[in-house]
């Protein structure tokens, strides 16, 4: 069992979008030191009367990385292996093949999601700025700024990091708040 204090918030950032940007990878480094490090059974593992795996979990994040910040953020396709998934015939695909995944091919699946989204993102706040729109709109007519898309992110993060930090305590006791100064992505 290893406690670890939480990290600091970001002092203060010379600008809104990197500050937004630090909080999101603050968060996307808990996320990865929490689903780190398991074999297949850690990542097939489950707690209490969910079916939900950290294998799961990860793969569902890569999902969301390509979904909400390519896709929906910057209107680009969603890539590989999403785009060749009938999701429409096995809509939970991401969650039950993540548990299977090996463990090395599932993280790299993700860590690639992360490096696509930071270029794009990049890319995205570079040409629009933050208060720019996203490239979709809901169903009631509204789009959401380039700001509100990445808070949305931040907010999946904090949701899915708890999710895996009670399976993570269930599998192995590794608890704590954030990931150790040493740990690396």
């Amino acid at each position: 069992m290893s406690e670890t204090a939480p990290e600091p918030s970001p002092s203060v950032a010379p600008t809104e979008a990197e500050a937004l940007l630090s909080v999101l990878d603050r968060n996307r480094r808990t996320f990865a030191w929490k689903t780190s490090g398991l074999d297949a059974d850690g990542l097939q593992a489950t707690t209490a009367a969910s079916a939900m795996t950290i294998g799961g979990l990860v793969k569902h994040m890569a999902l969301v990385e390509a979904d909400w910040l390519a896709v929906k953020l910057a209107g680009l396709d969603y890539g590989a292996p999403w785009d060749a998934v009938d999701f429409d015939a096995d809509p939970d695909w991401e969650w039950r093949t993540g548990a299977l995944d090996a463990p090395e091919d599932i993280h790299a699946l993700w860590r690639d999601a992360v490096e696509r989204s930071r270029t794009v993102v990049d890319d995205v706040i570079t040409e629009r700025g933050l208060d720019g729109p996203a490239s979709f709109t809901w169903p009631d007519g509204r789009t959401p700024s380039v700001r509100a898309m990445l808070l949305d992110m931040v907010e999946e993060y904090a949701r899915h990091t708890g999710h895996a930090d009670i399976l993570r305590e269930a599998i192995d006791g590794r608890v704590g708040e954030s990931a150790p100064p040493d740990f690396t992505v």
